[in-house]
Formats: structure tokens, C-alpha cells, sequence
């Protein structure tokens, strides 16, 4: 068997011009999603070069689930000091909650100063220190790939909190353990849906696929008592109407009425499937993670030829 040779690709002989070309390239849908689901994210409303005072800040848009402001500064070449007053400089000026400083190469001292910025603000704050590399195999096209270097471990917090008997931590541990289960039972499934992004302290759990006008999510509710399966559409009046015109192909292929909520009034639309129980009985968790990882299967199945 012949194997092919990966080959490390200068990201500047791919992209001339930071500006002109990598920004230009990052902000387009398709290439951004790939970012997105490295920082377990999903990102709305992007726009690049958007001012900031003086100044213009190369990519920034909303973060689809909280509302949260994002911003990414690019840099393609090692970080430094000039770069990381930028990035503290647009943080302030968008109020933004979670900073992305994507570059090609950095510093330990950068490094540590973005661990230094996670380990000692809010946890509503999130900063991510992202390598950019370009890759090849043989005479392949050349292929991108987001590395984090650097991550806000909000995970780390909550343990903390809960061991001083914060009954809210107790209840996020809950939350991701149900969720760490979930992703081996999904993982391990014949699913064609990726059940990679690592489990987080929250009550919700993302599944991409393959769009960034929507994405799928699971949640789970102890106070209504449910888990549900939705599909989730930020500013996008236009998918819900072709989803909502679709409703008899959609409910017949999923086999079972849905939860059309168009929220005229919100910034998102959500089409939801419920499922009554108590998501805190650990016993019964095996069948509520089977029903949400067969369900979100259906959805996709559903759901994909309409997007």
C-alpha cells in the first residue's frame, strides 16, 4: 500500500494578505463553522472589520445560545505585545465575552499571559489563545487546522465551587456527566452525526450538521422535568419559513408532531421535540441518552435536505 506524505504549508504562501485574504476567507460561512466547532461554538451575525473607535477589529459576531459578543483577531505571523493591546483594546470597545487570537505562531510568554486573563476574570469572560496550520497530502489541496493553545477552564471552577456546597455547581456536575455519558453512547453509535465536542457544565449540548444557519441541540430540564431534541435558527426568518413550509415531510420522516416556536419577538427560532421525565434520576439516564441520540438522528435526516 503506497501512503501519501503530510506536508506543513507556510499559511502566507496560502494567504498573502492578512486582511485582504485570510480575514476575507475566515468570515465566509463555511470556513468560519470550521473554527466554531474546534471552540464549541456557533457564531451569528459575523461581519469583518467592524470599527471600534479608531480601529477595526478583523472579525466579531454573537455567540448563538447566551447573545455573548465575540471577537477574533487575526494575526499571521507569532504573537506579540502590539497584537495583544489590540485584542484588550477591541475586548472593551464591543464588550465582548469571549476573544479569540488566532495566529500562526506564539510565545510562551503570550501563552501564558491569555492562561493568566482565564484563570483570574469572570467566567462569563472566556479568552482562546488558536494556532492556525496548513496542511498537505501528496498533491492534495491544501487543508487548514485550528489548534488551541490556550482555553478558559470554567470546568475547573465548577468543581471548586461545588466542593464549598453550591447547590447550582452541584446541579452543572450533574449536567455534564449526562453529557459525558451521552457522547459515548453517540460515539459509539452508527450515527452519522459527530458527538465530538467535549461535554461542558450546562444544560444544553450542541450537534452540528453541516450548516451554520442552524445547528441541533439537546437539552435537558430538571426544573420543567424533560430532555428534549430542537433545532435552533438564530436571525434566520427565512430557514424557519422553508422548515415551517416542509412541516408535513419533516414531522412524517421524524414520526411525531413537533413544537413549532417561531419567537417573532426574539432574535432565534426553535422547532423542539419533548420528552417528559426527570433528568436527575441517574438510574434511567441510559434510555433518556438513547432516546436524545436516536432522535437527533431523525432530526438530522429530517431536517438536512431543507437547509
Amino acid at each position: 500500500m503506497k501512503l501519501g506524505r503530510i506536508t506543513k504549508i507556510n499559511p502566507r504562501k496560502i494567504w498573502a494578505h492578512e486582511a485582504l485574504d485570510f480575514t476575507q476567507w475566515l468570515v465566509r460561512e463555511e470556513n468560519i463553522s470550521v473554527l466554531c466547532e474546534e471552540l464549541q461554538i456557533n457564531i451569528s451575525g459575523v461581519r469583518a472589520e467592524a470599527s471600534a473607535g479608531r480601529y477595526n477589529v478583523d472579525i466579531v459576531g454573537d455567540e448563538t445560545e447566551s447573545n455573548r459578543k465575540v471577537i477574533i483577531e487575526n494575526q499571521l505571523e507569532s504573537t506579540d505585545h502590539k497584537h495583544l493591546g489590540q485584542l484588550l483594546t477591541y475586548a472593551s470597545a464591543f464588550d465582548a465575552s469571549i476573544i479569540v487570537w488566532l495566529v500562526t505562531d506564539y510565545t510562551e510568554e503570550h501563552r501564558q499571559a491569555i492562561d493568566w486573563f482565564n484563570r483570574n476574570m469572570p467566567e462569563s469572560i472566556s479568552f482562546f489563545l488558536v494556532q492556525i496550520e496548513v496542511y498537505k497530502i501528496g498533491d492534495s489541496e491544501p487543508a487548514p487546522k485550528f489548534n488551541i493553545v490556550s482555553e478558559p477552564n470554567n470546568w475547573s471552577k465548577t468543581v471548586k465551587q461545588s466542593s464549598t456546597g453550591d447547590g447550582v455547581s452541584d446541579l452543572k456536575l450533574l449536567q455534564k456527566e449526562f453529557w459525558e455519558g451521552l457522547r459515548g453512547l453517540g460515539s459509539s453509535s452508527n450515527s452519522t452525526l459527530n458527538f465530538g465536542t467535549a461535554p461542558r457544565a450546562q444544560h444544553w449540548y450542541n450537534v452540528s450538521f453541516g450548516t451554520s444557519r442552524c445547528h441541533l441541540a439537546l437539552t435537558i430540564n430538571s426544573q420543567k422535568k424533560y430532555i428534549a431534541c430542537e433545532v435552533y435558527i438564530r436571525d434566520d426568518p427565512e430557514l424557519y419559513s422553508k422548515f415551517l413550509q416542509n412541516k408535513p415531510s419533516i414531522e412524517g420522516s421524524i414520526g411525531a408532531e413537533l413544537d413549532w416556536m417561531e419567537l417573532p419577538n426574539a432574535t432565534a427560532s426553535r422547532i423542539q421535540l419533548a420528552h417528559s421525565c426527570d433528568p436527575t434520576e441517574k438510574g434511567n439516564w441510559p434510555k433518556y441518552q438513547q432516546w436524545l441520540v436516536e432522535t437527533v438522528e431523525k432530526f438530522s435526516i429530517a431536517f438536512r435536505p431543507h437547509v
